[in-house]
C-alpha cells in the first residue's frame, strides 16, 4: 500500500482518546494516512457528539462503519427503541442538526474492504465469502440509505433466525445480515449465532468463536473487527481484533496495516 492505513477500536464516544490519537505524532505528522474506524462509533462514552462532530472533520481521511451502538441511536432517533439508562446519545438527538448527523451516519457503510483488509464491526457468517460479505453488507447498507430506512430499521431486531441461507427475504435476511456484522460473537460448530454471552472465548461449552467456525469461507481473508472487548487485542496472519474496552478503562487500540505497529491510548482514571 502506498499510504498509511491505521484501523482503530470502538471508540463508543470517548473523544479524548479521539483526540489523543489524531496527536500522536505518527499520525499527526503523516496528514496523508487513512483511519480506519470499525463502528461503535459513539455511546457510552461521554462525548457522542463530540466525537461524531470530529469523525466528520476527518473527512475522506477517516473511513467509519456502523457498529451496534451506532444502530441504536438511528433507531432511538427513528422512534423505534426507547433509550437506554447507559446511553450517552442525548447530546446528539438533542443538536441542532441532529437530522444531517443522523443522515451522515445512515449513510456510513457496514463493510470496507481496500488493501487486502476487510473491515466490519463484529464478524461474518461462515457461510460468506468476501464478495457475498461485501454484497450483503451494501444489501443492508442501502435499506437504512432509502426512503424506507426507519421501517427497514424496525424489522432489524430480533435474534432469529441465527443461521443464513441465502433464500431468506425481507425483514429475516436484513435481520440476519446486520445480526452477524454488528453483533456476532460466539456461535456453535455448525455456525448459528448466539447472542445470550458476552464473554470471552472459552467461557460457554459448546460455543466458538464465529471466526472459528470450521469451514468458514473467509478463512485466508484479513479480516479487522472490534465489538468484543472481552476477547481484547487479537493478531493472527488473517484476523484483527481492536476492542480493547477503552470506554471500561481499557485502551483505544489503533494498528498500522502495513507493518501492524500499535498505538494504545490508556483510558484516564
Amino acid at each position: 500500500m502506498n499510504k498509511n492505513i491505521w484501523a482503530v477500536g470502538d471508540l463508543q464516544g470517548c473523544c479524548n482518546a479521539l483526540d489523543a490519537l489524531l496527536e500522536h505524532p505518527e499520525i499527526k505528522e503523516d496528514p496523508n494516512c487513512e483511519l480506519w474506524f470499525a463502528g461503535d462509533l459513539i455511546n457510552r462514552g461521554p462525548n457522542s457528539l463530540r466525537t461524531l462532530r470530529r469523525l466528520i472533520e476527518l473527512g475522506d481521511r477517516a473511513v467509519c462503519i456502523l457498529g451496534n451502538h451506532d444502530l441504536h441511536l438511528l433507531a432511538v432517533y427513528a422512534g423505534i427503541r426507547r433509550q437506554n439508562k447507559s446511553d450517552t446519545i442525548n447530546d446528539i438527538l438533542n443538536a441542532n442538526d441532529a437530522k444531517d448527523l443522523i443522515n451522515w451516519l445512515r449513510h456510513r457503510p457496514l463493510a470496507h474492504y481496500d488493501y487486502g483488509h476487510l473491515m466490519v464491526h463484529a464478524g461474518v457468517m461462515a457461510k460468506w465469502d468476501l464478495a457475498t460479505t461485501l454484497r450483503l453488507a451494501n444489501e443492508a447498507a442501502e435499506s437504512l440509505r432509502s426512503r424506507d430506512w426507519k421501517k427497514n430499521l424496525q424489522n432489524m431486531y430480533g435474534n432469529e433466525p441465527s443461521q443464513w441461507k441465502e433464500s431468506l427475504e425481507g425483514s429475516k435476511r436484513l435481520r440476519v445480515i446486520i445480526n452477524a456484522l454488528t453483533r456476532i460473537r460466539l456461535c456453535t460448530t455448525k455456525g448459528h449465532m448466539d447472542f445470550a454471552s458476552k464473554e470471552a472465548p472459552g467461557c460457554n461449552q459448546g460455543l466458538i468463536p464465529w471466526f472459528e467456525v470450521p469451514g468458514r469461507k473467509t478463512i485466508d481473508n484479513t479480516i479487522i473487527f472490534g465489538h468484543w472487548s472481552t476477547l481484547g487485542l487479537l493478531l493472527r496472519e488473517h484476523l484483527i481484533a481492536l476492542d480493547t474496552g477503552y470506554v471500561w478503562g481499557g485502551k483505544l487500540t489503533a494498528i498500522r496495516l502495513n507493518d501492524r505497529k500499535l498505538i494504545q491510548i490508556a483510558a484516564r482514571n
